[in-house]
Order: C-alpha cells, then structure tokens, then sequence
C-alpha cells in the first residue's frame, strides 16, 4: 500500500510517498511544489504521518544544518541506468558540486552520452535526499533542477556549496 506524508519546510510543502514494510516506510518519492514530474496524491493512497517521523526528523535535521547525509531506506522506481546514476548521486558528499560530464565519466558513460546521465539525474524522484541538486553545469550554472532553479540555489547555498549573494 502507498502512504504519504506532507511536510512544511524552507522548500515548501514537501510531499513524501513511500510504500509500508513491517520496519517502517520505504521512500520511493520526494517532491516540492510545482516540481515538474511529481506525483499527485491518489485516491486509494493513505495519509500516514507516523509512518514518516524517521524522514521527517531527518529532513528537519538537514534543514536546520545539523545532517549531512540521510541515511533512510529508498525504493525509487527506475531503469537500470537510472538507478545507477542515483547511486553516483548519493556518492556526491554534502556541501560540494560536480558535473553532468564528470558524472557520466565517473559512470564510464561516453563524453557523447552526457544527455542521457542529464535525463537520469532530471527524473530522480527523491529530490534532496538524493542529492541531485549537487549536480551543476560544466560551466558553473545552475540549470536542470525538477524543483527549480533557485531551489537549486538554495539547496547549495544552505550547504555551503555557494555563497550567498550580495545584496
């Protein structure tokens, strides 16, 4: 059975999917509003609260700086591919960027493949527990980000990846 959860946090209201187990719940999404490919609540999916307080301290651990790596049980729904580029993105350690390019070479995925690595870290659906937002341009932009952009920027901010702007 799929069991949700909302959560107020400094992204918005975060909304998590998991499926139960006896040990708890398995996440297999986590969205922000206005995501683009988020799931929408279902009828037959029922409202758990409890069932997320493992994820829930995490996330308010993250966002109030004192975690820097969640340590929970993933179930993301994925090919082959994907699921190997989301494990390279839980690789990627807190308060730090890479590449689309260097990603795929770390893979071993061909410098003409870089689309195809782009696409796998777009439809991960477990934003910020899977840290696709640590992925950046060659350049040094900020783009590709199901959650938005000055998400993004947020996210890395909040890291210490970026510094923050001057007003």
């Amino acid at each position: 059975m799929t069991v949700y959860t909302r959560h107020d946090s400094p992204l918005g209201e975060l909304l998590l999917t998991g499926e139960e187990s006896p040990d708890g719940v398995t996440l297999t999404s986590l969205s922000v509003p206005g995501q683009r490919g988020a799931p929408a609540v279902l009828p037959h999916w029922r409202r758990d609260d409890r069932a997320f307080a493992g994820p829930v301290r995490q996330l308010d651990a993250y966002f109030a700086g004192r975690l820097t790596r969640f340590e929970l049980p993933l179930a993301a729904a994925g090919t082959d591919f994907q699921r190997r580029v989301w494990q390279a993105l839980d690789e990627i350690p807190y308060g730090t960027t890479t590449t689309y390019g260097a990603l795929a070479e770390r893979l071993g995925v061909p410098r003409a493949e870089v689309r195809a690595v782009g696409a796998a870290v777009g439809a991960n659906p477990l934003l910020l527990v899977r840290p696709c937002h640590r992925v950046i341009g060659a350049d040094g932009s900020m783009r590709g980000y199901a959650g938005g952009v000055e998400r993004k920027v947020r996210l890395l901010t909040h890291e210490g990846a970026l510094q923050p702007a001057l007003l």
